[in-house]
């Protein structure tokens, strides 16, 4: 028994390296962003729409020497937890619905920055974390593709100091609004060349959608509307995009989407918004197989490598799989499928090598990919 188990323990090693020789890298300075850039540049097709979702996630964490160690919305509990946050921006292909991680940024604790006026009296600024994602993405842009002109965020994000700074990296930003925004019809009227031109036209009731244009019918009981308004709390005309389900004879519910191109048609709006979710995956998958919420580090520096490499893990998986796709469908990439295939093949190669086996007798065999598929997700 103790041989057999030996014997089981070689086989299911995969390098000769031990972990200290692994734990060293994480002391080393690597640009993950250059990198995946390069690695998204091979897996998107030229004529693929792309956008950039940007999101945090919690990452469960203990250790009062911990780096970054604050309270944060953990959306697993739904509320707010001791831990650790990343802020993850990824290059979404909608064409096919899969995202790659471009940056990976661990949210600071929030700090007070002291400010100097003209009175020379020193005040106490609050750095709200929206100022974090704001220099996360500037750091961010010198790598997104040529294509990208769309920064897609949930209802966190919908704040004028986050859509003022995407605008003044010259991009535009799409999001989700409250259902009680405070919103104002556009006046189109003529000017009666007395006192102040008019610039609204009333008082957005979200609750009536008769004044928005129909676009199109999604499904048999949603619809989806449009309109450009004024944004009280964002200070600027947007895009509205207006989804109604209704329920028969429940009450009808609505989602209210924005976005700040205004040339942009609504429902492109909503195929991007519905495409954000996709770094969710990213999320789900780095947590599962790629041991993204796994480090026992606390330095700043090795938690920052474990985090980038963990996402560029799944990039570098995806982008695989989409060199071996070679058929005429759409690619579903599944993580779970890849990983059972690489164990199978690792499997597979270890039993030929071991039995002494002729390697292309038994992979021109009609059942070897029937085993090299063994326990994959059917699609």
């Amino acid at each position: 028994m103790v041989c057999g188990r030996a014997n089981f323990t070689n086989l299911s090693r995969y390098s000769q390296l031990n972990e200290r020789t692994y734990r060293r890298q994480y002391q080393r300075s690597f640009n993950f962003m250059k990198f995946n850039e390069e690695l998204i540049r091979q897996a998107i097709p030229p004529q693929s729409q792309t956008i950039l979702a940007v999101d945090c996630s919690f990452i469960p964490k203990s250790g009062k020497h911990t780096y970054g160690l604050d309270y944060f919305y953990n959306g697993s509990a739904a509320h707010s937890e001791k831990g650790l946050e990343i802020s993850a921006m990824a290059v979404v292909d909608v064409t096919n619905n899969i995202s790659y991680s471009l940056s990976v940024q661990q949210t600071p604790v929030t700090q007070l920055v002291k400010t100097t006026s003209s009175s020379k009296k020193t005040e106490q600024l609050e750095m709200t974390r929206i100022n974090d994602y704001l220099t996360q993405l500037e750091a961010t842009c010198p790598y997104l593709p040529t294509s990208v002109r769309h920064v897609v965020t949930d209802g966190f994000y919908s704040k004028i100091k986050w859509v003022d700074g995407v605008k003044q990296l010259k991009l535009e930003a799409i999001g989700k609004l409250r259902r009680d925004a405070n919103l104002r019809y556009l006046y189109q009227g003529k000017y009666s060349r007395r006192g102040r031109p008019r610039k609204y036209a009333g008082k957005v009731d979200l609750s009536d959608y008769s004044n928005f244009e129909l676009v199109t019918q999604l499904a048999d009981d949603v619809n989806l509307y449009t309109a450009v308004v004024w944004s009280i709390s964002l200070k600027r005309p947007i895009r509205l995009v207006y989804l109604l389900k209704n329920s028969g004879s429940h009450a009808s519910s609505y989602a209210v989407l924005f976005s700040t191109d205004l040339e942009l048609d609504a429902y492109s709006i909503y195929l991007y918004y519905k495409a954000r979710f996709q770094i969710e995956f990213l999320f789900r998958d780095g947590k599962q197989f790629t041991g993204l919420a796994d480090c026992q580090a606390r330095d700043l520096t090795k938690l920052d490598f474990h985090f980038n490499s963990s996402l560029t893990a799944l990039n570098l998986a995806k982008l695989d799989a989409v060199g071996q796709h070679d058929c005429d469908t759409n690619l579903i990439f599944s993580m779970a499928s890849y990983k059972r295939r690489a164990l199978n093949y690792h499997l597979l190669e270890r039993f030929i090598q071991q039995l002494d086996l002729e390697p292309t007798l038994i992979k021109s065999h009609p059942n070897y990919h029937s085993l090299y598929d063994y326990g994959t997700i059917t699609a």
